[in-house]
């Protein structure tokens, strides 16, 4: 039987495609490839192979347009048509959203960008997150493209879900293979003093469900360590304090510095990432920069989470699965 890791290397020979690996556990550079052109399976194949293999692979110097970004993403699964995209977002194009939009959400509501992000991520782990995580089916994979970026500041970081489980040692992977967890959107912001219309928002929005704290990948069959610092709200069966110290833990292993990637921005550039097996920090020196990043992402549809007592991920509030 072929392996990932067989399949991401030979990857290397095809059609004249090369996969450099950047970092020990996550992230590698694919070149020799033009995302807008009409790509043969084989490449396709080797694509999604590095992704799995790598967890989330980087394109640079492409040209794609909204259209071509959609064909792209269509290759490798069906894209998220989203209900609702703020005014940055490309009409004509549902599956296209421009993170743009997120500059405009604290104005929604009142608050300064600043002040939304500092409510929203206060400290060190917050805002690491997987695409969506609250969802009873959080997307497969994001594919995000970059239009503007800053010429310094604005690198994003991934973390591998699946090299931190393994980093844990036996008695602890042991123990946590049979928990679960809220996951719940909004959890930790922090309200301004008195009225405050985004946690009325958040309360009239809800979006949870209970996840396992370790998933099996449904297509390498990898154990991750689902867990992140946006969504997590409780372990369930677990008291608060028992709860926090555990997750603390598990967050601190999930991002040591060992099992992530850094990525530098320019215009063009692609990353292509499993958000099934890995997190994201997007980035939070820019803000004070007087430059525009301008960025898009599609995101292909998921499945439900399965822990490795195989029972699968429960809706809890305002998700439903197959349903955005």
């Amino acid at each position: 039987m072929t392996t990932n890791r067989d399949a991401a290397a030979g990857a290397q020979d095809l059609a004249g495609i090369e996969v450099k690996p950047v970092a020990g556990h996550i992230g590698a550079e694919i070149t020799g490839v033009r995302l807008d052109g009409d790509l043969d399976d084989a490449v396709v194949a080797a694509i999604r192979a590095s992704v799995l293999r790598w967890k989330v692979v980087f394109f640079r110097g492409q040209r794609l347009d909204h259209a071509g970004h959609v064909a792209f993403a269509r290759r490798f699964g069906e894209p998220v048509v989203l209900g609702r995209r703020g005014s940055a977002s490309p009409p004509g194009f549902p599956e296209v959203e421009t993170t743009a939009d997120r500059l405009e959400l604290g104005g929604r509501f009142g608050m300064e960008h600043e002040e939304w992000l500092q409510r929203r991520r206060h400290t060190l782990l917050r805002g690491w997150h997987c695409d969506h995580g609250a969802r009873v089916d959080p997307p497969a994979a994001t594919i995000l493209r970059a239009e503007t970026v800053p010429p310094y500041g604005g690198d994003t970081t991934w973390s591998n879900l699946a090299a931190a489980y393994a980093g844990l040692s036996a008695p602890v992977r042991e123990f946590v293979d049979g928990l679960r967890a809220e996951h719940r959107l909004g959890v930790g912001y922090q309200p301004r003093p008195g009225d405050d219309s985004y946690l009325r928002h958040l309360l009239d929005h809800q979006v949870a469900s209970v996840h396992p704290l370790v998933r099996v990948h449904p297509e390498t069959g990898e154990r991750v360590l689902f867990v992140n610092g946006y969504y997590l709200e409780q372990i369930t069966g677990l008291s608060r304090p028992e709860s926090r110290a555990l997750l603390d833990m598990l967050l601190e292993q999930a991002v040591r510095p060992e099992y992530t990637v850094r990525f530098r921005w320019e215009p063009g550039s692609v990353a292509f990432w499993d958000n099934r097996a890995t997190i994201h920090l997007a980035p939070s020196d820019n803000a004070h920069l007087d430059f525009p990043r301008i960025m898009h992402r599609v995101m292909l549809t998921g499945d439900t989470p399965v822990g490795v007592d195989g029972r699968p991920s429960t809706p809890v509030v305002g998700t439903e699965a197959g349903r955005w």
